[in-house]
């Protein structure tokens, strides 16, 4: 494997060049630094960034820590997230938790070893003192941690108070919302608030159902539907707390022969590509989850370098119909 010392062999120039050259560092010409990019090529030398990051401030590195990269919601997320990192001079390190609190030290660890310049935190199994330790620039998504950390969310309230207003309009009084479990802390739990105080308004009342603390256990979901189906046979509205839950949903409808919407309506949450390729295709809530993952690398750059950001950064949903309503 050639090393630092046969690119500058291979240039005619000191090591010392070489690596103000790596590292953008000083008034170099522009014959200079060719001359030693096309030794790099000519040798197939590819500079070790860890070590690179060990001898300046920055590596240019962005972690990023999500439960399940095989859900769409962080399936799109991701990809938009190393797409902007990429645009502003940063590579992705991705760790999938699968909501596991060890597995998730593990990584901030290896994170931190690595010398990455922040981490954006899309899964939240520990406690807000493990997050407070890190001492890296962080964000977090969907998860209010101090008033010091910045969090990204879109807004769950009022998402839930569209999706409420949608069935009734479309003349639901039957009504379930299917979410989270409370107890993760995790601010998605807002759209159930918001879809059980809109139809308050409306003089009605909502079933609560939530999964337990594995929000992403698909059985669970089956689970819970088969329970919401036998517990109140006559519901004619349902607001999933995502789109996979609206997908399972409209499953159960089918193995039931309920007709939708004829007689259940859903509404899901998140917007992703999924949505549109359902039969029906899905009425949803939409969150931005382009700027969503956008607004968090740019938090981390601002971070890096050194300026206070707002803790929160609330971005706005749109309610998207579909043909399950």
């Amino acid at each position: 494997m050639p090393t630092i010392k046969d690119v500058a062999m291979k240039a005619g120039v000191s090591v010392t060049t070489v690596s103000r050259v790596l590292n953008n560092r000083g008034y170099l010409s522009e014959a200079l630094k060719l001359k030693v990019h096309r030794a790099m090529e000519e040798l197939n030398y590819r500079p070790n960034e860890l070590a690179r990051s060990l001898s300046r401030s920055k590596s240019n590195i962005i972690g990023l820590i999500i439960p399940h990269v095989s859900l769409p919601f962080f399936a799109e997320l991701t990809s938009h997230i190393e797409e902007h990192a990429y645009r502003c001079g940063y590579k992705l390190l991705l760790c999938n938790s699968q909501q596991d609190k060890g597995k998730e030290l593990e990584y901030i660890d290896m994170l931190r070893a690595s010398r990455v310049d922040g981490i954006i935190m899309g899964s939240h199994t520990l406690e807000v003192e493990d997050y407070l330790q890190m001492n890296l620039p962080l964000v977090t998504f969907d998860r209010r941690l101090s008033p010091d950390i910045p969090y990204v969310c879109s807004d769950n309230y009022h998402g839930g108070e569209l999706a409420a207003t949608l069935l009734i309009e479309k003349g639901c009084r039957r009504l379930a919302h299917i979410g989270g479990h409370p107890a993760l802390n995790l601010l998605s739990s807002l759209r159930g608030d918001g879809f059980a105080a809109a139809a308050a308004r409306h003089g009605l009342s909502c079933t609560l159902l939530h999964t337990d603390y594995n929000s992403f256990d698909f059985a669970a979901y089956e689970a819970l539907l088969s329970r919401l189906f036998q517990e109140c046979p006559d519901i004619d509205g349902i607001f999933a707390g995502s789109d996979i839950i609206a997908a399972y949903t409209l499953k159960a409808c089918r193995e039931r022969g309920r007709t939708v919407p004829g007689d259940v309506k859903i509404v899901g949450y998140d917007g992703i590509n999924l949505s549109g390729l359902l039969t029906p295709p899905l009425s949803t809530i939409r969150q931005p989850i382009e700027a969503m993952g956008q607004l968090a690398v740019e938090l981390i750059v601002r971070q890096v370098r050194g300026e206070t950001v707002a803790a929160e950064h609330k971005l706005p949903v749109e309610q998207v119909e579909g043909e399950t309503t």
